[in-house]
């Protein structure tokens, strides 16, 4: 008798943890650990192939703003940084990518639209970037219009080149290729003679020590990117921590450090950090 009172005993308490395991649902992390919110890590979605905001290293390593904002606010989330698990995640995947709960939180150059708060929540903004326009160092393009006849290029499928097109440029030739590294590759030999997209990115690219001091930016400012820290809709617990978060790391001077280890060789003229929820359309 009392050694089915022993085993029943065990059973309960088998049930109890199968239970808590099966309500620790999938949150983006891992709820075993010792994260502030409960988990032991974190998984936040960042591009792998963008210079200066987010890129994989050859070591395995990790680099770039969005990386360095998204490990400060982790860290003040509980977790260290190698608590964090990167997950790529490329730009058409992003809304699917929280609301299947891959990630926590998406820092990836991921700008707030009206389109796309219908189905995530954004944190932030924590930067303000611009359309802009990549040249050579010696180039004398200054003013979009100087583009009538030059060979602009932009990736597949984008708006930029468009954009420029549309509004201050209609004669330009058009190039779009597979990617942004094609595009300065043929900036850097003189194929081409402009690259377009948003202020950041291009100055990623221009702050890369094989690239230092060849390229500049013009200041066309075409456009208003708010960049914002994406988290599924409804999860108010995790918006306000981050935006906490970044509200600190402004405060604390990270922020600007962060800013010029990432963008300071291409004299990227940033704009100055944005209040939280202020979007600049």
């Amino acid at each position: 008798m009392k050694l089915r009172k022993v085993s029943a005993a065990a059973a309960t308490a088998l049930v109890l943890a199968l239970t808590a395991t099966a309500c620790g649902g999938d949150n983006g992390g891992d709820s075993s650990g010792s994260g502030s919110d409960g988990g032991k890590t974190i998984k936040i979605g960042i591009k792998y192939d963008q210079p200066g905001l987010g890129l994989k290293e050859p070591d395995g390593s990790f680099s770039g703003f969005d990386v360095d904002v998204a490990t400060y606010v982790a860290k003040e989330l509980g977790y260290k940084p190698d608590q964090i698990e990167w997950v790529e995640t490329k730009s058409a995947d992003r809304e699917n990518a929280l609301s299947r709960g891959d990630v926590k939180m998406i820092a990836a150059t991921y700008s707030i639209t009206d389109e796309r708060k219908q189905k995530v929540d954004f944190a932030g903004p924590y930067l303000l970037a611009h359309q802009d326009l990549l040249v050579k160092a010696d180039s004398d393009i200054k003013e979009g219009t100087d583009l009538n006849g030059k060979k602009l290029c932009s990736v597949t499928g984008s708006t930029s080149a468009q954009n420029v097109k549309k509004e201050i440029a209609p004669k330009a030739q058009l190039q779009e290729l597979g990617g942004y590294s094609e595009c300065i590759a043929g900036l850097q030999s003189g194929a081409l003679d402009a690259v377009t997209t948003d202020d950041a990115i291009l100055a990623g690219f221009a702050a890369q020590d094989q690239y230092k001091g060849q390229f500049k930016l013009t200041g066309l400012k075409l456009s208003n990117e708010n960049y914002g820290i994406g988290v599924k809709k409804g999860d108010t617990e995790t918006l306000n921590k981050i935006n906490d978060a970044l509200e600190k790391m402004v405060s604390d001077g990270a922020w600007e450090k962060a800013v010029k280890d990432n963008f300071g060789p291409a004299n990227y003229k940033n704009e100055p950090a944005p209040k939280i929820g202020q979007i600049v359309q």
